[in-house]
């Protein structure tokens, strides 16, 4: 489980303590990896107190705050280096369920990828209002359209790989910082010729601590989606 965080000092320890005890009620041998980017409000040394009283639990401390993509990585190259067959990314805030973990884990018995999926048919997201649904379900719907690939939520970042996907895809090609990390990684597994599918998921938005989206994270999202079109392109199906 790699769960990237900075300033979620109010999240981390109730989201990690929950992860565990979904883990154990499903009988899933499983690791809670916090890949922290150097949070002021003391989010790390949090994470490193449920260390210390578990091996289960595992910390990565970044530097600084420099994007979501960076800091998956780190913790993909932790998980591969440690054995993990199935390695889950998610966000800190509750806005992923950690009780939808294991049927993330189990559906990839039948798949290489499986995204947490807010549109597919049966997902959902609570309390958006329309402005950040639009933003949310038009960006997915932009690099579905302008990638051409059948996939309903590219922006969703609630994800269960094996651990062939991310040893297939060369980590350090990937360039995307922000939010469209998340599509950029599943355009890339696509493009490897792994099966990916969609679970639905309810996406609720956090009651406690501050949105990391910006407009910043929307304007690179719009300018590197073509980007990776031109970049990639089918032409590297294997």
């Amino acid at each position: 489980m790699c769960v990237p965080t900075y300033n979620e000092r109010e999240n981390v320890e109730a989201l990690v303590r929950r992860l565990l005890e979904v883990l154990d009620e499903a009988s899933i041998d499983g690791h809670v990896l916090v890949i922290d980017d150097g949070s002021p409000d003391g989010t790390g040394q949090i994470a490193d107190a449920l260390a210390a009283e578990t091996a289960r639990v595992e910390v990565i401390h970044r530097p600084g705050k420099s994007g979501i993509g960076p800091a998956y990585r780190a913790g993909f190259r932790h998980a591969l280096a440690h054995g993990a067959d199935r390695i889950v990314e998610m966000d800190c805030d509750f806005s992923h369920d950690p009780a939808d973990v294991p049927r993330l884990i189990a559906a990839a018995d039948n798949a290489d990828l499986v995204l947490g999926s807010r549109y597919a048919r049966g997902g959902r997201v609570d309390d958006w209002g329309v402005v950040r649904r639009g933003i949310s379900r038009g960006g997915s719907l932009y690099a579905k359209t302008v990638l051409g690939v059948p996939v309903h939520d590219l922006t969703g970042g609630f994800k269960c790989f094996r651990r062939e996907v991310l040893e297939a895809i060369p980590l350090d090609e990937v360039s995307s910082a922000g939010y469209v990390f998340q599509i950029e990684m599943t355009y890339r597994a696509l493009l490897q010729g792994f099966r990916v599918v969609e679970v639905p998921i309810t996406f609720t938005d956090r009651t406690r601590g501050a949105s990391k989206m910006s407009r910043g994270i929307v304007l690179e999202a719009a300018v590197h989606v073509p980007r990776l079109k031109r970049q990639l392109g089918p032409r590297r199906r294997r």
